[in-house]
């Protein structure tokens, strides 16, 4: 009797835990329903939200990169600002904002460099225009291969906007703050009402200088200022400016914040990126950091007239340009001469131009390199964007655009 109520408890043992196996294994595969089912509502979120970009399919094998040219370990990126008023993104365009994004893969680092659109650079026809030309004449798939022939870049993918989308995302944001000098405020009161205009909003004026939230189109005017102390160099700066102050709040801001934003702006903006590449980028968007940004070329001669395009801006030395352009993009990549494509250019550059590197320039650079002065890793001290001389290139503008970019 007793054995057969010790055999019942066993029995009886060995039932609850297989009960609570499968209970477990219900839970466990639960679990991965849920996930599976989470994946495939955010997977089905994206490919609804991906159709309403204006996509660019961009084949891989027309993308020119210079030989030996591998930058392992990052994804390097082109941004183009056009000037659009009927929302084409693509050649006749006016790509005035030129800024190319590294993205370290692994520290999830980004890192920007505006290229100033003055820049005369080799094109693809072997002609020698300002660097704004190539998206101009061919759209995005001309500039990102002239980008890569005098800069030594792997660029495959590429992302336009133009200023409309910028005032939106800046008033669905609710403004950015930036400071502003009373030049700055002046100017901007000035050409308030014209971006206001194009962009469908009310144009609000500043009292004076001072630090403010700026909305949409006080944000897109302040980063279009070009006839102030600096030039397009000060506003490129003002450009990298109002993008860090965005990218800090979406980052930080909430789904339905971000969905609005979705809806609103990315049927303003022209893509190369596939699906899974928006997919990747997005799903680490949380992990990413905005560094340091700089202006190219770091070492420059203003004022320049050179046939067929103008007033241009030269590089002191092309090679020597880029090779501090890697250093500052990509700090993790060992240091390397520029490819033959581009010392060749370098040298076409000098000879076309007479503008010629002054020997200071490396003996200076390699001096605060010595010394590090700075506290930081050697090759990661640059000079300062400087505030030039007053721009006075021709841009590619519309007739009735053009005194509001002059300015």
């Amino acid at each position: 009797m007793a054995k057969r109520k010790e055999l019942a408890a066993v029995r009886a043992a060995k039932a609850r835990k297989k009960r609570r196996r499968k209970k477990r294994l219900r839970a466990v595969i639960l679990f991965f329903e849920t996930i599976i089912l989470l994946m495939l509502i955010g997977m089905a979120y994206v490919m609804a939200k991906y159709d309403k970009f204006q996509f660019v399919n961009i084949n891989k094998d027309d993308i020119e990169v210079n030989e030996g040219i591998m930058l392992e370990g990052y994804t390097t990126i082109a941004l183009f600002g056009g000037d659009s008023r009927e929302g084409q993104l693509e050649e006749g365009t006016h790509a005035d904002t030129i800024i190319v994004v590294a993205i370290d893969n692994e520290s999830k680092d980004i890192r920007m460099a505006s290229i100033y659109r003055d820049t005369l650079l080799k094109q693809m026809n072997d002609t020698y225009r300002k660097a704004n030309n190539a998206y101009f004449v061919g759209g995005p798939e001309e500039a990102i291969n002239m980008l890569n022939k005098n800069l030594d870049l792997d660029i495959e993918d590429y992302a336009t906007v133009d200023f409309k989308a910028m005032s939106d995302v800046v008033d669905l944001m609710g403004g950015i703050e930036i400071t502003v000098t009373d030049a700055e405020a002046k100017m901007m009161n000035k050409y308030i009402g014209e971006t206001a205009k194009a962009a469908g909003k009310k144009a609000n004026k500043l009292e004076s200088g001072g630090t403010y939230t700026l909305d949409g189109p006080q944000a897109v005017t302040y980063s279009r200022l070009r006839k102030l102390e600096g030039g397009d160099y000060k506003r490129t700066e003002r450009q990298r400016t109002v993008i860090k102050k965005l990218f800090e709040k979406i980052t930080a801001t909430d789904i339905a914040t971000i969905n609005e934003i979705i809806d609103t702006v990315f049927p303003q903006v022209s893509t190369s990126f596939s699906l899974k590449k928006i997919i990747g980028l997005a799903s680490a968007l949380m992990e990413y950091s905005l560094g340091d940004s700089e202006g190219f070329p770091f070492e420059k001669a203003d004022g320049i007239t050179y046939p067929e395009a103008g007033d241009v801006v030269v590089a002191q030395g092309l090679a020597e340009n880029v090779k501090e352009l890697h250093e500052f993009l990509y700090p993790n990549q060992k240091k390397e001469d520029v490819s033959d494509t581009v010392q060749m250019i370098s040298e076409e550059l000098m000879n076309e131009t007479g503008v010629v590197r002054p020997a200071e320039f490396d003996t200076e650079q390699q001096e605060d390199g010595e010394e590090n002065t700075d506290g930081k890793e050697e090759g990661e001290s640059y000079k300062e964007e400087t505030e030039g001389d007053e721009d006075t290139g021709r841009p590619y503008v519309d007739t009735a655009d053009a005194e509001f970019l002059e300015e």
